[in-house]
């Protein structure tokens, strides 16, 4: 029995080939190759930071993210950053 069978999130990132990625923001497809998709984890990584973190919190409470090299811009509040980078994470945790 699938229990998430039907729940659809609002941030997916899909691997379609050997080194070519499908990231999926709301209703937004953009396609990374690897090494976007490393560039994007890092810039995910630094913006996540606490300190960071702390400082989108008390300021704007929101980024705007240039992805796959400034072809996507992307509004992102606290929670769909957080929710990327646990997506980002995932894909790259190896079992």
């Amino acid at each position: 029995m699938e229990l998430l069978k039907d729940v659809t999130f609002n941030i997916q990132l899909i691997k379609k080939t050997f080194c070519n990625y499908q990231l999926k923001i709301d209703q937004k497809l953009i396609t990374l190759s690897f090494p976007q998709l490393l560039q994007l984890r890092n810039k995910v990584n630094t913006l996540t930071a606490s300190e960071n973190l702390e400082e989108i919190i008390a300021n704007d409470n929101f980024v705007l993210l240039f992805i796959a090299d400034r072809k996507h811009l992307v509004f992102l509040e606290i929670p769909k950053l957080l929710d990327l980078k646990e997506e980002l994470s995932y894909c790259f945790y190896s079992f």
